[in-house]
């Protein structure tokens, strides 16, 4: 069998791709194996270059430092949502103007590097007489910077529905913005829940640019911890370490997104994005959201 755009190997092929596909792991390994050893002959695996871990005190830090790295994509990734839930309604609006305005702030901080946003608010704000603190400038950035890729996550999330949930739902008497938050947005949630894991994976390592505006998270602490002289300024280590940390924070938050996706798929409340279900998807949405203007009649 074929698709217009691939056609399916022959034995030949398959053959070629599974000789490719073990010579690509064996150069993997082979770079990995190189890596390990030039660390090993420079003294990166001693045991002094790692006694650091072996204090109680250091320990405590390294948490404190985890912590604010989950503090700070806690928030982020809460506000990020938020905001991109908001300015993809906004961007969906049946005003000009409302979608104008919606569109120019999301590819403008979509334009800006998150670093630059994070300099901006730390080093910035102060000389306009607005207090800030490092925390303030790195939420803040990743707001704005993964609130605005979110935007239109959702708002492709919600073109991509079938036209008859939101023409049922204006049958039913709700408004635009009762069939925006109330209908459209959570099947846009479900349908586009991988999309916006993986965004919010980014925001999670995005994170460690905080430690150039001084926040003291992970990143920051595994630099502190890399010069000192007294454990031997094991910055390799130290790396190594925090890279550990965020792999097993990243995967937990993918596996996390995987439970979700099959307890969603199980659920028997799942919605039926087929056009012939729409009247009863909108139903439950209307006697929550309640009665509204004649179809069609509301604004965003």
């Amino acid at each position: 069998m074929s698709t217009v755009l691939f056609d399916t190997p022959g034995p030949k092929s398959r053959v070629r791709h599974r000789l490719y596909a073990v010579l690509g792991i064996v150069v993997v390994l082979a770079l990995i194996a190189y890596v390990l050893y030039r660390f090993a002959d420079s003294g990166q695996f001693s045991g002094r270059k790692w006694e650091w871990l072996q204090y109680s005190q250091v320990q405590s830090d390294l948490a404190s430092a985890v912590l604010a790295t989950l503090k700070a994509f806690a928030l982020g990734a809460v506000l990020a949502v938020v905001f991109g839930a908001v300015f993809a309604a906004g961007r969906l609006s049946d005003h000009a103007w409302i979608r104008g305005i919606c569109a120019f702030v999301v590819e403008f901080f979509r334009a800006i590097p998150l670093l630059i946003l994070m300099f901006l608010f730390y080093y910035g704000l102060p000389t306009l007489g607005v207090d800030t603190s490092p925390l303030f400038a790195v939420v803040l950035g990743l707001t704005l910077y993964n609130g605005s890729v979110l935007a239109e996550v959702f708002r492709a999330g919600i073109l991509s529905l079938p036209k008859g949930q939101s023409e049922a739902a204006y049958a039913l008497g709700m408004r635009k913005t009762q069939v925006m938050f109330t209908v459209l947005l959570p099947q846009a949630l479900r349908a586009m829940l991988p999309t916006i894991i993986s965004q919010l994976v980014v925001l999670l390592k995005d994170t460690a640019l905080g430690f150039l505006v001084t926040y003291p998270e992970l990143l920051y602490y595994a630099r502190y911890i890399g010069t000192q002289g007294d454990f031997g300024r094991p910055i390799v280590p130290s790396t190594l370490v925090a890279a550990a940390i965020y792999i097993v924070m990243c995967l937990l938050l993918t596996a996390l997104a995987t439970y979700l996706e099959k307890r969603n798929r199980r659920s028997k409340k799942h919605i039926d994005t087929t056009d012939n279900r729409a009247e009863q998807v909108v139903m439950g949405a209307a006697g929550a959201g309640g009665g509204g203007a004649l179809p069609g009649a509301g604004t965003a």
